[in-house]
């Protein structure tokens, strides 16, 4: 078995992100035959257990066909139109697709301010929560760039980078991208026939970014360039990394049954660029004092659920970053609050079946979910937040 086929195997959530040069025909518009076959796949998975996502491409191609736009690089205004009108005909294609399988779409239409932490923390928190959601609805998230109102100055500008941020957003095992080329070469093939494939990849360093080129198909944005780009990404993260054909049918099938494509192996520690973040390099806004069975859960892997909260201090806003403190004060960590102050203050030290009488709707189990939190040495000698309560 290769290294490409265990990784699949064994990953528990997969993302797969389809380029348009794929999924679209200039002329006739979607390949409906080689998507049918990527659907059989995809439900394959999701009957193996698999939780799937899709980073889908091929709005503003699409939108662009049924415009009859002319074949020339589009104005900014021409390309929003185009994705206002493609993204209804893609949807509708993999909807169609997946429901022969009795799987259900879900569209998710995202800017780089929703995936980029830093930027836009309650977007983030907004975009995972609902892609979580879909999934334990066991429905299929199709996730693409909301070309409509993207600009240059705010657009991931690939399907790659989007791809890689939704994996890591999403802590998933494995990322697919599934390109017209079957993996990473020495140089690029069309250039150099002794190019040399690459099967794995341990570490992405300057050599290997050395051995990409830079140009993309027509239909594309992307390159190998923006694939390397997103295998570093994904990788730092704790996300394996396939780049593979998708040329053929069943693609997926047939990584499984050992295809050829290259690895980018995980790096070891899951998250750790996010932790360092949360840890370090953001301005907390309040704090939120623990009892002894919360602090020990916390420790041991859990989420902050509200009933182990005994005092909250300062003002903030869902998805600000507060310190976390043990009975005797002692600083536990850093995390992202789930709620406002205002509500955050009503639940806690109450259980989650309480939560929609409290709040007035059904509310999130979690205070500050795993993911979103940062215990470790790097927090331990930070001074405390002072902040007095509000």
């Amino acid at each position: 078995m290769t290294d490409c086929a265990q990784s699949i195997r064994q990953a528990s959530t997969v993302v797969v992100k389809i380029g348009s040069a794929l999924l679209v025909d200039p002329e006739i518009g979607v390949r409906h035959a080689w998507l049918d076959s990527l659907a059989r796949d995809i439900a394959d998975l999701t009957k193996q257990g698999t939780q799937v996502l899709l980073v889908s491409s091929g709005a503003i191609a699409l939108g662009r066909n049924v415009l009859q736009l002319p074949k020339r690089p589009l104005k900014l205004d021409e390309s929003q139109a185009a994705a206002a009108v493609g993204q209804i005909e893609l949807g509708r294609a993999w909807s169609q697709a997946l429901g022969r399988h009795n799987l259900v779409a879900g569209q998710i239409l995202l800017t780089l301010h929703d995936t980029e932490g830093s930027a836009g923390r309650r977007s983030y928190l907004n975009a995972r929560d609902t892609i979580e959601r879909l999934l334990r609805l066991h429905a299929v998230p199709v996730v693409n760039e909301n070309d409509t109102t993207a600009t240059s100055e705010i657009r991931y500008g690939d399907n790659d980078r989007l791809a890689a941020r939704v994996a890591t957003m999403m802590g998933a095992d494995l990322l697919i991208l599934l390109s017209d080329i079957d993996g990473l070469y020495s140089a690029p093939p069309s250039e150099d026939k002794k190019a040399q494939f690459i099967e794995t990849v341990t570490t992405i360093t300057p050599e290997i970014e050395a051995m990409a080129g830079s140009a993309g198909s027509e239909l594309s944005r992307g390159g190998m360039v923006t694939k390397i780009e997103a295998g570093k990404i994904a990788n730092h993260a704790g996300t394996a990394m396939i780049i593979a054909s998708g040329k053929r049918d069943h693609p997926v099938a047939a990584l499984k049954n050992g295809e050829r494509a290259t690895l980018f192996k995980a790096q070891p520690v899951q998250g750790k660029a996010r932790k360092t973040w949360i840890a370090g390099q953001l301005e907390t806004a309040g704090c939120v004092r623990l009892d002894e069975g919360a602090s020990r859960a916390l420790q041991s892997g859990k989420s902050l659920l509200p009933a182990g909260v005994t005092s909250i201090h300062g003002t903030f806003q869902r998805g600000d970053a507060v310190t976390i403190e043990d009975p005797n004060g002692v600083l536990l960590g850093r995390g992202l609050i789930a709620y406002d102050a205002a509500e955050a203050k009503k639940i806690m030290g109450r259980k989650s079946k309480e939560l929609i009488d409290l709040l007035g709707y059904s509310g999130r189990t979690a205070l500050i979910h795993r993911n979103d939190m940062a215990l470790s040495a790097s927090v331990a000698k930070m001074p405390k937040q002072k902040s007095e309560e509000g």
